[in-house]
């Protein structure tokens, strides 16, 4: 019996000192990043399929290299404990070539109005992290003075893997990837000044463009630089259950509350919301020149897609190549290959096919979820908008940056050279008013009203959410 309670007891104080090394292991490598010991989780890559024994030698895959099966990702600024990921928002936006400054202002007008929490997925190509890093700390630094009052907010960033050298313009030192490697570097102004109610308002995470390894080459250059990355982020992201992806070139005139509470009037099957490419067949692309299906009779624009992505990984897709229904890692390539020679709009063309096969999976939602300039350009046709105003609008073609639809620039203008410092209406909304009174010889500024109708209501409710005390 004796042997027994010893075994016993020499059993308990094993488990009891090996309970206490794997805390202290748990408690220390966390500490010795950012420092923050357990109150701030480490934000860490998922492990390499090897170990590496020489950190400095470390080798990268490119992006052309990359799988979203297999991510290598890095984190760029997450205040991990603050926004509570359940209860956020998540949108995303892919950023390539000279997209930068557009991308910023769009995330300017998502912050700017949202009322939850928001969780920003940035994919960009690797020349311009260092500028996101830079560029969004300033933009978003001033989004939580708007609504905290704050003189001394700021931001600070969490490097797990940082491969390019990046200069900060606020200080001497060039930070190299060995530099930053597990570092929290600070720039210029002291995130622990913010309050914690807005230090919940959001987080953003950088991540490079990812395309499956054997075939990257093929979907970078679909269409557009990197805007096929939107097709795998159900892949990607892959414990995000539900996702607002939105074009760089897209501006919120309502809060993304207002798209975000669509999921709430999904039925069983659908599982992505869109709105329709154009409002009248004889005038719509896809009615009179595809060479492929497509949903509906105008087709879908691809600019603005809700997504409940938990959906998405678990449908079996029906389609015109097999008897039986694929999941969407396995439809993708199938489609590009049958169908690459009569596209026109790559992604957004096979997203149409793919619902065209499966109509029961698409909530279409009206246009005034996705305002372009063909909805004025030959004359006002989007009726939802006529009746409640612009809810998102969609600068493509460039617009934001010639003269060929001013009404469109007036509005880009107006949000990314507004200061989040100053009143919203008086600084924002009336010169926009002015602007676009400017605009009535073309056919878009006709419909200016269009442009601040909602645009209005919204500043209104940020103006409120500004007075409204700490702890809401």
């Amino acid at each position: 019996m004796r042997r027994y309670i010893r075994a016993f007891l020499a059993c308990m104080l094993f488990a009891v000192f090996s309970a206490l090394y794997v805390y202290s292991k748990l408690f220390y490598s966390d500490l010795s990043v950012g420092g923050r010991g357990l109150g701030e989780k480490t934000f860490l890559h998922r492990a390499a399929a090897s170990k590496r024994s020489d950190i400095g030698q470390e080798t990268r895959r490119g992006p052309d290299e990359t799988d979203p099966g297999d991510q290598h990702w890095y984190i760029l600024r997450k205040a991990e404990g603050r926004v509570r990921t359940a209860a956020a928002m998540h949108l995303a936006v892919v950023a390539c070539g000279q997209r930068l400054q557009e991308t910023l202002t769009m995330l300017k007008s998502a912050v700017m109005l949202s009322i939850k929490p928001l969780c920003l997925h940035i994919f960009a190509e690797d020349q311009l992290h260092a500028s996101f890093i830079e560029a969004v700390l300033q933009v978003f630094v001033f989004s939580f003075q708007l609504r905290s009052r704050q003189p001394g907010v700021g931001s600070s960033l969490l490097i797990s893997d940082l491969n390019s050298s990046i200069k900060y313009k606020g200080g001497a030192k060039t930070c190299r990837h060995s530099d930053l490697r597990g570092m929290s570097v600070t720039r210029g102004l002291e995130l622990e000044s913010w309050p914690g109610s807005f230090r919940s308002r959001f987080n953003y995470t950088l991540y490079p463009i990812t395309f499956p390894r054997e075939n990257a080459g093929e979907w970078k250059k679909l269409f557009k630089p990197c805007a096929s990355q939107r097709l795998f982020l159900p892949l990607i992201l892959k414990e995000v259950d539900s996702l607002v992806y939105v074009d760089s070139d897209i501006l919120f005139l309502q809060p993304v509350d207002a798209l975000w509470s669509l999921l709430a009037h999904f039925n069983a099957t659908q599982l992505a919301a869109m709105a329709p490419e154009h409002e009248e067949p004889r005038i719509a692309w896809y009615s009179r020149f595809a060479r492929h299906p497509y949903y509906g009779r105008t087709g879908i624009n691809s600019g603005v897609m809700l997504m409940n992505m938990t959906r998405i990984r678990a449908t079996y897709f029906k389609n015109d190549m097999t008897s039986v229904g694929l999941r969407w890692e396995e439809l993708l390539m199938p489609l590009l290959q049958k169908y690459k020679l009569n596209m026109t709009w790559g992604d957004q063309d096979l997203l149409n096919i793919i619902f065209h096969h499966n109509p029961e999976c698409l909530l279409e939602v009206p246009c005034h979820w996705n305002y372009r300039p063909d909805h004025c350009i030959y004359g006002s046709n989007c009726g939802s908008a006529e009746e409640e105003g612009i809810f998102i609008l969609h600068g493509n073609r460039g617009v934001y940056h010639d003269l060929k639809q001013p009404a469109f620039r007036a509005v880009y203008d107006a949000i990314r050279q507004y200061s989040f410092r100053e009143d919203p209406v008086s600084s924002l909304l009336v010169p926009l008013e002015e602007e676009l009174l400017k605009t009535t010889r073309s056919y878009c500024g006709k419909s200016h009203v269009l442009f601040t109708k909602r645009l209005a209501h919204s500043l209104a409710n940020v103006n409120r959410d500004a007075q409204r005390p700490h702890g809401w």
